[in-house]
């Protein structure tokens, strides 16, 4: 049986810690930003931590 492959956008997407935490972009990020404050511009150009919800989710698709 061959290998399990794993999804290429999902891994272009999320980024695994050495921790074990799944990391992601937030979005909205892209166009329209003269409208947009400087604090809101700031906050989502971080990454945050994918939810608990959706982790397992994620995992299978990253590390298949």
């Amino acid at each position: 049986m061959p290998k399990m492959k794993s999804k290429r956008g999902a891994v272009k997407r999320f980024e695994v810690t050495g921790s074990g935490k799944i990391i992601r972009r937030k979005s909205r990020m892209r166009h329209k930003l003269t409208h947009k404050s400087s604090r809101v511009k700031r906050n989502l150009s971080m990454e945050v931590e994918v939810s608990p919800a959706v982790k397992n989710k994620i995992k299978r698709l990253i590390l298949a």
